[in-house]
Order: structure tokens, then sequence, then C-alpha cells
């Protein structure tokens, strides 16, 4: 019996907005306008890093506000939030909460893994759900993340992603493997070529091709994903044949080079199939895009979403 899964309802989301487009929200204390830091600092006698959680969280905020009717997708990485510490993590959990209340699909990219307990305790953590106490009295269910999917690095085999794709079935949830990065020296592994003639980044394809096979919803889309870069268009045909019912996640896009050219074979014939990732030049259009200062930040986001719809188009 099909049932349904994340695929399902990322390829509603995106049906609904018109648009395959995910704003990385990725923030720079640095690059975050001085003006709301001063804002934000005003409002109550707070540590460094507890500051540091207030701005990224206001700041998130106002990026989701400016973009949750154009996108159907955002994805904060961790290690912008994680360098905080306890107060970081708390922002986190807070810009994907508040993705969520404005009806966002979440990315939660945070590149796991692990096998056995270890694995499932991460699966817990970002896709489902801990029972802390067994017993009457005490026993609650509580969300940790709350994120609706999650970013895993594959290279541990089956048994390092099985206990992610279980605890998503369980929520429809989704999982995103890393199959072939956009960075430039991952050619250093995933292109090395084996006996068989098959590059590394091609075995990897088909074993998430295999491993995705046994979850597959109502719109012929895996649960499991692959992140595969904008910034590698030859590649990603390859593994768009390999993988046909994978959703990839495409980052590359803007800041890294990638252009709309580039990440077309990333998609399937039905237009479906990628999520085309922005992070850097969405969440920060205000320093490059005329007309935009510190204060309309929010705005240019809003503008660079509307630029970028217009060239993927």
């Amino acid at each position: 019996m099909v049932m349904k899964n994340f695929a399902d309802k990322l390829v509603a989301a995106i049906r609904a907005k018109g648009t395959p487009i995910c704003v990385g929200l990725d923030p720079r204390i640095e690059e975050i306008p001085q003006f709301l830091v001063r804002a934000v600092a005003s409002e109550g006698d707070y540590s460094a890093t507890m500051l540091a959680a207030q701005v990224i969280i206001a700041f998130n905020k106002a990026i989701i506000d400016a973009v949750h009717d154009l996108v159907p997708v955002v994805k904060p990485q961790i290690a912008f939030y994680e360098v905080f510490g306890e107060d970081g993590i708390y922002a986190y959990r807070e810009t994907l909460r508040y993705a969520r209340s404005k009806g966002l699909l979440t990315i939660a990219d945070a590149k796991r893994n692990d096998i056995g307990s270890t694995a499932e305790a991460y699966a817990q953590a970002f896709l489902g759900e801990v029972s802390m106490f067994d017993g009457e009295e005490f026993e609650v269910v509580t969300p940790i993340f709350e994120a609706d999917s999650l970013t895993v690095t594959p290279y541990l085999g089956w048994d390092g992603v099985k206990p992610f794709l279980e605890e998503a079935e369980k929520y429809e949830r989704g999982v995103f493997a890393l199959v072939k990065t956009s960075n430039r020296s991952s050619g250093d592994l995933q292109d090395l070529v084996m006996a068989d003639g098959r590059a590394v980044y091609e075995i990897m394809g088909h074993y998430v091709d295999s491993w995705g096979a046994d979850y597959i919803g109502e719109s012929g889309y895996s649960a499991l994903g692959a992140v595969v870069g904008a910034t590698y268009p030859e590649e990603a045909k390859k593994l768009r044949a390999i993988m046909p019912q994978a959703f990839f996640l495409v980052p590359g896009y803007g800041a890294q080079g990638a252009t709309a050219a580039d990440v077309a074979p990333c998609f399937n014939s039905d237009g479906l199939g990628a999520l085309i990732n922005n992070s850097r030049g969405i969440i920060y259009a205000y320093k490059k895009l005329e007309g935009f200062g510190e204060a309309a930040f929010a705005q240019a986001a809003r503008a660079a979403v509307l630029e970028m719809r217009e060239e993927l188009k």
C-alpha cells in the first residue's frame, strides 16, 4: 500500500508556491545589520551568547515573514547556531518552530550519521519524538527539534541511514543523503573511479535509489532524497538518471556560482524532483541589490526570491 510521505508534502508545497526555492537560513552575526543588533540589545541584559541567539531569532523571523508566502521550504544550517552553544541551539529550535508556524517545511541541515542506537538517537532528536519516562505519572512524549527533514552523511552504509528512514516514516518526515556535494574538493573522493568504471558518487547514487525504494509516496517520490551540488551539472545529469524517484536538494546556486542553467539537469521531466537552495544570495541580498539598505534587509530578501523565481522559470 502506498503511504503519504514527506516527498508528497514537498510536492504539494512546491505546487502551491509555484517555485522549488529553498531559503538557507545561515546567519552570520557579522553580516546581520547592526541596527537590529542594537535594537535587540536594548531589550534586555543578555549574555553575549544569548544576545547572539536573540539577534539570530529576530533576523530569521524577519526573513521568514518576508518570504513565507513565496517559497515552500527553509533550511537552517546548524553550525551557525551551535557556535553559540546552548543559546544557539535555542535559536535553532525557535527558528524551526517559527518557520513551521508560518506554513513552511523545514530541512535541518545537520549532516548527522552514526550506526545503531546512536543513529536512532540522532533520528529521534531531529525527526521524531522521545518517550522520556515510562509509567503513568511521568510518561511524556516531547518533540526536540521538530524538523520536517534532515541531511545525513551516508558513507557509513545502510545501517547508518536506516534508523533515520524508520523514524522519518513514522512522522511523514524526510531524509537527504549527501551524494555529490557542491564544494571544490568533493571530487577528491566522490569522483574516484572504481574497477567497474563507476565513480564513487554514482555508486552512492545507486545505494540511495535502492535504500529509498521502500519509502515511495503517492507522488512517486521517495522520503529519501539526495544532496546534489548545482556546481556539477554533468554529474547531476547522471545522478538524475540513477535516482529518478529521489528529490534532489541542490546547494551551490548564487554565491557558489551555479546558475539556473546549471540546476536544470536536477529536475525530472515532470518539472519536479529538485529543491534549489540559496542562502547568502537571499538573506544578505540587501548588500548587493540596489535600493535596499540595512533597514530593508527583509524586503531585499523578498526581492531576491522573486528575482530567483524568474531566473528558474
